[in-house]
């Protein structure tokens, strides 16, 4: 069934807003793009698209390209912070054989989507900065420069301070985790290969993988600190400040760390899952509607599971937009609530601070990956195996 000329207006043009304007286009709608920024880029580093997200971007013939930047992962390996070798390793060319997770630039696969959306006919409007949306039977769109906008259905990707999601649901009260990160790439001088490593230390972690084929390694580093004045993600960081708080990590992390040259620094929030996804012809997807910790990598792959979903519910419903919009809500929520608590919780396994229960757990998951690796390598299939494309 065709959405039949639907106006469709998708604020934000990130992985889910690129991805949800791919799908709608493609069954018939009208969809504009409204971007606050001059050009389509990203910042940022690394993200992991796993196998629940490779199955929306092959549905949409994508795999393929994305698989030419990007970095297939053949395993994920925990190691201490300070002792040599590895702790456990979870073998995904053994026992995962059949799923495709891979790394990623994010401003690769941003570029991927932004060119499926200009070839598929999609209009990008740029410095759109949205700074009201009001819902109703033709929501209404107001940008900071004056223009307005009325379409059929408004789709607010527009991340964590989305204007759509606060039109639904008033101001949330975000509070800090107690965790920092930094993020940065260096040069794979190191021969660094496919595959997730974690650096399990006291109060903190640092995670590494390759991008761009291998040629950079992706790091993202987590301490656990008391306070920080504000949320976001583009706050540039002294390499030296980072590289103090990681003091006493030795081998391949510490080589990575003194390879650093520019990183950024943020904040992890903690914000509510969205009450409200959907009303007057408004809906939200990706981190408008589920904002979510990075400690399971499934922000993004979260967003293109919602896009999807979204999509595939239009194109079911007809005339019956509030149905159709009720039943995205109703297919997504559980989920992604699951999902977000499963992040929420996972970051203390790393951080263990008393060095007899650190050696213990360590020894537990060296076990674990000795007498039942296909069980630890299965452990988040209900995550990975969920195939949107195959289940609505």
């Amino acid at each position: 069934m065709s959405l039949n000329g639907l106006k469709i207006a998708v604020i934000g043009a990130g992985i889910g807003g690129l991805t949800a304007a791919l799908c709608l286009q493609a069954r018939g709608a009208k969809v504009t793009v409204l971007e606050q920024a001059e050009a389509i880029t990203e910042v940022g580093a690394g993200i992991q698209v796993s196998p629940n997200g490779v199955a929306v971007l092959r549905a949409l013939g994508l795999e393929d390209a994305l698989a030419e930047q990007a970095v297939r992962a053949r395993a994920v390996v925990l190691r201490d912070y300070a002792k040599p070798g590895e702790v456990v390793r979870l073998d995904l060319q053994r026992y995962a054989a059949d799923q495709a997770f891979y790394f990623v630039h994010r401003s690769d696969i941003i570029d991927l989507l932004a060119r499926a959306v200009r070839d598929a006919g999609v209009q990008i409007r740029l410095l759109q900065k949205v700074t009201h949306v009001t819902p109703g039977a033709q929501p209404l769109i107001q940008m900071q420069n004056g223009s307005q906008l009325r379409v059929d259905l408004v789709v607010g990707a527009d991340g964590l301070h989305s204007r759509a999601r606060h039109a639904l649901n008033g101001e949330d009260r975000p509070f800090f985790t107690g965790q920092v990160a930094w993020r940065a790439t260096v040069p794979n001088d190191g021969g660094v290969p496919a595959e997730a490593r974690v650096f399990m230390g006291p109060g903190r972690h640092i995670v590494s993988y390759p991008l761009r084929r291998g040629e950079l390694v992706n790091i993202v580093a987590v301490q656990e600190r008391k306070d920080w004045a504000e949320e976001g993600w583009h706050f540039q960081d002294d390499p030296d400040n980072l590289r103090r708080a990681f003091d006493g990590f030795r081998g391949d992390a510490a080589e990575l760390l003194r390879r650093v040259e520019t990183v950024g620094l943020w904040g992890l929030f903690r914000h509510p899952v969205a009450p409200v996804w959907h009303k007057g012809n408004v809906a939200l997807l990706g981190d408008a509607a589920h904002p979510t910790l990075p400690f399971m990598a499934q922000g993004a792959n979260m967003a293109l599971e919602d896009a999807w979903v979204l999509c595939r519910c239009l194109e079911d419903a007809g005339e019956d937009l509030a149905g159709a919009l009720g039943r995205y809500q109703a297919l997504r929520r559980d989920r992604v609530v699951k999902v977000v608590e499963a992040a929420n919780g996972n970051a203390w396994r790393y951080h263990l601070r008393m060095p007899p229960v650190r050696s213990m757990a360590h020894m537990v998951l060296k076990l674990g990956g000795a007498v039942a690796p296909q069980r630890m390598v299965s452990q988040f299939d209900w995550i990975y195996r969920h195939d949107v494309t195959a289940a609505v």
